[in-house]
């Protein structure tokens, strides 16, 4: 009987110390990670969809109606300006302007005739200013002529790349029929749409007389080996989209960027006195994001915020939080609404520093 008491008291014994340990190792795990807000500078990069042109791209058409007799460059080859590229059959112009050239001389021969009577007193001087008259408009004939035979040569208006043919050898081309496109690439332009509140921001923080630095991150998600600089923003908003469109201009001194190519804009934007709190502290509900605030009795209350911007691991607060409130850093999904929690608090500036070591 002795024994059996022994035994009983043994166990209850053990199972108190069991119980006392499980409690001890439960409120270990129910103790909480803590931080606050961190007002400081700091600056965000955003990144918009862009599309990449040309600083010069224009279409070469046909000035007069014929034959495309020779075809002196190749698709996609460099051409440098004045060079020749297209020759429409040039016979009926250059007939024309033998016919003119003769005409022209026919009409001087006179002039000089009507001048030495003229000279003698044997004809009036309106003679001699009619036959000048003559001369002049046969003299004008022949600089026309002229001008429609050079209108058969088409040659490059600049330095640059050539696109696709639109025409092949021996085609009938009408005046004004597309030919090609001819690209300078030296430089580019690079479009982008900023939202009215960036584009308020923007100008709220960048000086006029600074020159803003942008990056391209091209369509295989490296960067371009240039940056560029924002030169013009557009002077109006699109009203279906509430953009404006900002220019920026980048070198191109290999040739690697083409007109008509994608990318994305990387611009940084300074923002002064901001409001920074961990990405991993707030929570989603019905696109509206929440944070868990501890109160002076240590219960959580969730709060709505407002998120101004985004950085790595990083949010920016417009509104909602105050820099002494105190946020649920970590253990999120195992709280509820007014429950109260014991915590520790970490230091703002050291959790932002060190997101990694304070991961889920």
């Amino acid at each position: 009987m002795k024994r059996i008491l022994m035994l009983m008291s043994l166990c209850a014994m053990l199972c108190y110390t069991s119980c006392e340990s499980h409690k001890e190792h439960h409120e270990e795990e129910t103790k909480f990670l803590v931080t606050s807000p961190l007002r400081k500078d700091t600056t965000i990069t955003q990144e918009y969809v862009c599309q990449i042109r040309s600083i010069q791209h224009i279409e070469l058409r046909a000035l007069e109606k014929g034959y495309l007799e020779k075809i002196f460059v190749d698709e996609g080859q460099f051409v440098k300006k004045g060079q020749l590229m297209f020759q429409v059959m040039p016979r009926l112009y250059e007939a024309e302007l033998q016919k003119a050239q003769a005409e022209a001389h026919f009409v001087e021969i006179e002039y000089q005739n009507t001048k030495k009577l003229a000279d003698s007193n044997v004809v009036a001087p309106n003679e001699l200013a009619l036959a000048s008259a003559k001369l002049e408009k046969a003299r004008a004939e022949v600089a026309l002529a002229q001008v429609h035979l050079g209108f058969t040569q088409i040659r490059a208006p600049f330095d640059g790349i050539m696109d696709r043919f639109h025409v092949r050898l021996g085609s009938l081309v009408d005046e004004g029929e597309l030919l090609t496109e001819i690209s300078d690439n030296s430089e580019m332009w690079v479009y982008f749409n900023v939202p009215e509140a960036e584009y308020l921001d923007y100008e709220s923080n960048v000086k006029a007389k600074d020159k803003t630095i942008v990056s391209l991150k091209m369509a295989n998600n490296k960067l371009f080996g240039h940056q560029g600089v924002v030169e013009t923003i557009e002077a109006e908003f699109n009203h279906e989209t509430g953009n404006i469109a900002f220019r920026a201009t980048f070198p191109n001194p290999k040739g690697l960027l083409r007109h008509g190519e994608t990318g994305n804009i990387l611009m940084t934007t300074p923002l002064k006195n901001a409001l920074l709190i961990p990405q991993k502290a707030t929570f989603e509900i019905l696109d509206k994001r929440y944070v868990f605030v501890i109160d002076e009795e240590n219960r959580i209350r969730s709060r709505a915020i407002n998120i101004t911007a985004e950085i790595p691991h990083i949010y920016v607060v417009q509104d909602g939080l105050e820099e002494n409130d105190k946020i649920l850093l970590e253990g999120l999904r195992l709280v509820r609404e007014n429950d109260e929690i014991k915590y520790d608090f970490k230091d703002p500036y050291s959790v932002l520093t060190h997101l990694d070591l304070y991961a889920e």
